[in-house]
């Protein structure tokens, strides 16, 4: 299958109880297809799959599906710290019909290259799906290097990799030796090099919140080959990207960027809390700037907002700036 376009790993709105509010979550997925994203990634860690019952993920990826029906690709996530129910969840996934289904490192295990290898293997296997992998080594500890690439490849069944780990040495390797692997952008601040060096889709967490900008980037790049167009959208994104990332809150900032959209998003499950109103503050205004800027730019106004350049300084953490990796 082709994984082509903006793939959005939808949140999972709690209230306050804690509970699901599986309303909301199928209204959102209406709202993402309707503003005409690809792509949906359930289960991700932008839905804090890690703090849900196996339950709760098997209904938020049937309710997906029933919302869906077949408009957008559909991939479900496997990640687990225990091997046993990422083969359970892949199951469930090709039970209910997912399009195909994401594979990840165990995290905490440091599996060498060989027993990720079998892992991988193992959750394939078990559902028998396109499987796209996810290489997010600051998460979970190793990297899905050569070695592991070059074993899993025996299975045709291993079709793309969203790469999330920053390295643009990696993208220049899996370009150039793994063709045949899909690449996917995991790193939203390299957006443009993906794009650039052959990647035909994005997932991106931000896309549950600004659709159709992270689409505009994509059609610039991909479908127009206008890398100049592209640019311009990406510098309007970087100070978005900055803030996502910044303070270790990227799920609450996508959780309020979807109720400055309109939807109901809901707390965060513990250990993570909520944003303060300074943080909410510089998130409003950074998305005010970038919408209004990539809509002059797409409206092809040559007053290009100056405002893009003047993005307040962002104090929502004290630590460098890191790259930014939407959690898919």
């Amino acid at each position: 299958m082709r994984f082509e376009g903006i793939f959005s790993p939808v949140i999972t709105p709690f209230r306050k109880d804690d509970s699901v509010d599986y309303n909301a979550y199928q209204s959102l997925i209406e709202h993402l297809l309707d503003s005409g994203v690809h792509g949906l990634v359930i289960g991700g860690t932008t839905g804090e799959y890690y703090v849900e019952s196996l339950d709760e993920r098997v209904k938020l990826l049937e309710l997906a599906i029933q919302q869906n029906s077949g408009r957008a690709t559909l991939v479900f996530g496997t990640g687990s710290v225990n091997p046993r129910e990422s083969i359970a969840l892949a199951e469930a996934g090709a039970r209910a019909g997912a399009d195909s289904i994401l594979v990840a490192t165990p995290p905490y295990a440091l599996p060498t290259q060989r027993e990720l290898a079998c892992h991988a293997l193992a959750v394939e296997r078990a559902a028998n799906l396109p499987v796209m992998l996810y290489n997010y080594p600051d998460r979970m500890g190793v990297n899905m290097d050569a070695e592991f690439l070059d074993r899993v490849g025996h299975s045709s069944n291993f079709q793309a990799i969203k790469e999330s780990s920053g390295n643009i040495n990696r993208v220049h390797m899996l370009s150039r030796d793994y063709p045949h692997i899909q690449l996917s952008c995991g790193m939203d601040d390299q957006a443009l090099e993906f794009f650039a060096w052959g990647a035909r889709s994005w997932v991106c967490a931000g896309s549950n919140f600004l659709p159709k900008e992270h689409i505009a980037l994509y059609n610039a790049c991909v479908l127009e080959g206008d890398f100049g167009k592209g640019r311009r959208i990406m510098s309007a994104m970087l100070p978005l990207m900055r803030v996502l990332e910044q303070g270790g809150k990227f799920i609450q900032c996508v959780k309020h960027g979807v109720t400055l959209a309109g939807h109901f998003s809901g707390a965060v499950r513990k250990p993570l809390r909520g944003l303060n109103k300074n943080e909410k503050r510089q998130l409003e205004q950074v998305i005010r700037v970038l919408k209004t800027t990539v809509a002059s730019i797409e409206t092809s106004d040559p007053a290009i907002d100056a405002d893009a350049h003047k993005t307040p300084a962002i104090t929502t953490c004290s630590a460098p700036a890191a790259a930014t990796a939407n959690g898919g």
